[in-house]
């Protein structure tokens, strides 16, 4: 509810923003590619798993931003690419202005992060964007979604798994989730 509170302040928004960054993270990563291992402890072995593979995290700019530091204190080895697509008010169509992504990322797990999910067009873009990278392991975590951009993205990229803690009731005439919180980036870096 801090989140959605339109009194809260940029510097409790941040903290309510990594809070629960941090456990969509870590709910994505219950899948995250891992092998067994064991490590001797003061008392003996003791068997687990480490992360394997090649990790990366996208934030899709600039209110992905805000998650990155919560997905990073959980894969501190994870390269970090970034996506930056801004949205046409008047059409809530999404164009790219920025892609940073190498090319070698055919192993890759990678976790796309943008807080709001709205119409899809911006996540199906990014997504776009990394599988004609190469990718194949894609996940997605968003903080508030709408029916509109989940069906969207389920429809277009099936493969990729999502993981957002709620589902709004629908997008407002503006293209805007309802009830949603408002614009997170100008909440997160105190531009409203």
């Amino acid at each position: 509810m801090e989140l959605r509170d339109a009194r809260t302040e940029p510097t409790a928004f941040r903290r309510a923003t990594t809070r629960i960054s941090t456990l969509l993270a870590a709910e994505a990563l219950r899948k995250i590619p891992s092998t067994s291992s064991t490590v001797i402890t003061p008392q003996g072995p003791a068997e687990g798993h480490v992360v394997s593979g090649d990790m990366v995290v996208v934030p899709v700019l600039r209110a992905g931003i805000g998650m990155l530091d919560a997905v990073l204190a959980l894969l501190p080895m994870a390269r970090v690419w970034h996506i930056g697509l801004q949205r046409d008010e008047s059409t809530a169509i999404a164009s790219t202005y920025y892609a940073r992504l190498p090319p070698d990322i055919g192993n890759s797990f990678v976790m796309v992060v943008d807080p709001m999910l709205a119409t899809g067009g911006s996540a199906v873009s990014a997504i776009d964007l990394i599988k004609a990278a190469g990718a194949h392991t894609i996940c997605m975590i968003c903080i508030v979604a709408a029916p509109e951009g989940v069906d969207l993205v389920t429809m277009r990229h099936p493969d990729v798994a999502l993981y957002t803690p709620v589902v709004d009731r629908e997008l407002d005439t503006r293209k805007y989730i309802v009830p949603g919180l408002g614009d997170f980036g100008d909440r997160l870096y105190g531009t409203v």
